[in-house]
């Protein structure tokens, strides 16, 4: 997907780190302009195959979830109870 964008130089691609429910990986490019627009749009490409790629080979995204358990207070409780 780098090696494809004109403006994108490959540097490299790492297992990085485990997280606690995903595999991080980091990957590293240069983009061959000091201009931010051409960074920007040379960016947002590289990020958008990614993401279709994936989709394409059914490999999701980790997304953080948080289950919160939440008793009444004892105000509340009386509250019912009255």
């Amino acid at each position: 997907i780098i090696t494809k964008q004109e403006m994108a130089e490959f540097d490299r691609a790492h297992l990085k780190t485990f997280g606690d429910f995903s595999l991080n990986f980091e990957v590293a490019y240069f983009v061959l302009s000091s201009d931010f627009k051409t960074y920007m749009n040379t960016n947002h490409e590289i990020c958008l195959q990614i993401f279709e790629r994936f989709e394409a080979e059914g490999i999701e995204f980790a997304f953080p979830t948080q289950t919160l358990f939440v008793e009444k207070s004892k105000v509340e409780q009386v509250e019912d109870a009255g």
